[in-house]
């Protein structure tokens, strides 16, 4: 990591020990499985909180299709790939 900062974390004593067992078994530092952990964490968290407010400005903007037509039309969509005209 070419810019990076200090961060101190507390961990269970199991998943340090896992951390240095996989640091021991893949010749990466701690410190940098750590970090990627925390980085693929961190963006995966940001995705899915965007995708809640993504949908959150749909209801306020009422993009919505009632649960009973949304399943009607799955219904229907599997049921013409079903008959062969999907």
């Amino acid at each position: 990591m070419s810019n990076s900062t200090t961060l101190t974390v507390r961990l269970k004593p199991e998943v340090k020990d896992q951390l240095a067992a996989l640091s021991a078994q893949t010749n990466r530092t701690r410190s940098y499985l750590a970090a990627e952990a925390i980085a693929d964490y961190v963006a995966r968290e940001i995705a899915l909180v965007e995708g809640i407010q993504r949908g959150l400005a749909d209801i306020e903007a009422g993009r919505l299709v009632p649960h009973d037509q949304a399943m009607d039309e799955l219904d229907a969509a599997i049921e013409a790939v079903a008959r062969g005209q999907g």
